[in-house]
């Protein structure tokens, strides 16, 4: 084990919860065809209160939310609108946040880093996606210098793409391997749901159809449980003729909303609020966004030199499946098996779903639920690749560990 260096933060921060709605399927027959995306955050938040009763609402520095699309219903400064809407004090500020998939990631990051410095002691850091409502890309204006000086291969503005380009790069990565791997991710997921590690932190969420009133949505919409290799097999490859990423071995469209509460330890301890991880460092990088799918290694390997470990230190990865060859590119790097039980426990997004700038505290609240049951483990990693070529990981500690802290 490498030796790790001092945290180089100023303070000690601390992820003390984390919820989000139920996933829904993107289109005008999801769950939330007629939910705005900000009530989907405004219901994390008010759960994120109702769970942390010793958290005095004021005692919150910033609400910080992120959005890819940011208009209509998840525009308009959607941490502070968000923060009204959920009744927390006037005094409470807000600010939105984009970095596509890795939203609600760089919301944490950048608002830890806050504490870091002992600019916050807690606050509210997450995500939404209303892909339904905005699809990715509506009503951007890519600036045309991208394709006319050839700053970026024209693959690169559409993910689908660029996964395929993935399996290019590494033809050992082939369609039967993804969809093997697309597989167990459904397995996993429906194994982790029937033992009920997913529930706890599920938010339920009221909606409201034309013509079919009121629902309460307690449970994701997109899993495909019992799914096999040859209902894969079948699957149209949409992106390529004869290709290789399908709908099957890649993360869907979908709604839904996340919010988790950070804190320095210290307040967290002078407030009562429990700890279920505690940030060690992170990473960011770009890739040629050709192959955007790549960024999570080099962002890995940042956040492990941050920290002074090596990739045989992290005990547990929580890593989006937007599409399963980006997550085998990853595992290749690194020596790791397809199947290695260190990854993915409760599945990923190609079962569970994939709302974009919501994802990166769905993986942070899943680490934290196998810290919890698995104290053996020491460190974990959360990772995901971005559009437009990039990557992010994080590193956190486990608070159940006989050496946490030391």
């Amino acid at each position: 084990m490498t030796t790790k260096n001092p945290n180089r933060l100023g303070r000690s921060v601390v992820f003390v919860d984390g919820v989000r709605t139920p996933f829904g399927k993107a289109g005008d027959k999801g769950i939330y065809a007629e939910t705005r995306a900000d009530d989907l955050v405004v219901a994390c938040i008010r759960e994120l209160m109702r769970r942390n009763p010793s958290l005095p609402p004021e005692r919150i520095d910033d609400v910080a939310i992120a959005a890819t699309t940011q208009t209509g219903d998840q525009g308009l400064t959607l941490g502070r609108t968000a923060a009204l809407l959920a009744g927390l004090p006037q005094s409470v500020p807000g600010f939105a946040i984009d970095r596509m998939c890795a939203g609600a990631m760089t919301a944490v990051t950048t608002t830890a880093s806050g504490i870091g410095v002992g600019a916050y002691d807690v606050v509210v850091a997450g995500g939404v996606e209303h892909m339904g409502h905005h699809p990715m890309g509506a009503g951007a204006d890519p600036n045309p210098r991208f394709l006319t000086e050839r700053l970026v291969d024209p693959a690169a503005l559409n993910m689908g793409n660029t996964a395929e380009n993935l399996h290019d790069r590494f033809p050992e990565i082939t369609k039967e391997r993804a969809d093997r791997y697309a597989v167990g991710s459904q397995a996993k997921l429906a194994a982790a749901i029937e033992a009920g590690k997913i529930q706890p932190d599920l938010v339920p969420v009221a909606t409201k159809r034309s013509g079919a009133g009121w629902n309460v949505q307690t449970a994701d919409e997109p899993p495909r449980p019992g799914t096999s290799m040859e209902d894969l097999a079948s699957l149209k490859t949409p992106f390529r003729a004869h290709g290789r990423v399908t709908a099957g071995n890649a993360a869907g469209l979908n709604d839904g909303a996340t919010a988790s509460l950070l804190a320095a330890e210290d307040t967290a301890k002078e407030l009562g609020l429990g700890v279920k991880m505690r940030l060690v460092s992170f990473g960011f990088a770009g890739v040629d966004p050709s192959v955007m799918g790549i960024g999570p290694v080099p962002a890995a390997e940042k956040a492990l030199a941050v920290a002074g470990l090596g990739i045989e230190d992290i005990g547990l990865f929580e890593i989006n499946e937007a599409f399963a060859v980006q997550v085998l590119s990853f595992l290749d790097h690194f020596g790791i098996a397809d199947d290695d039980e260190r990854v993915n426990r409760f599945g990923g997004a190609i079962a569970v779903g994939h709302p974009l700038a919501s994802s990166g505290v769905r993986l942070m609240t899943q680490l934290a639920r196998q810290f919890e049951e698995d104290p053996s483990v020491r460190y974990g990693m959360t990772a995901m690749c971005i559009g437009l070529g990039m990557g992010a990981a994080v590193i956190w500690e486990n608070p159940h560990h006989a050496e946490y802290g030391a």
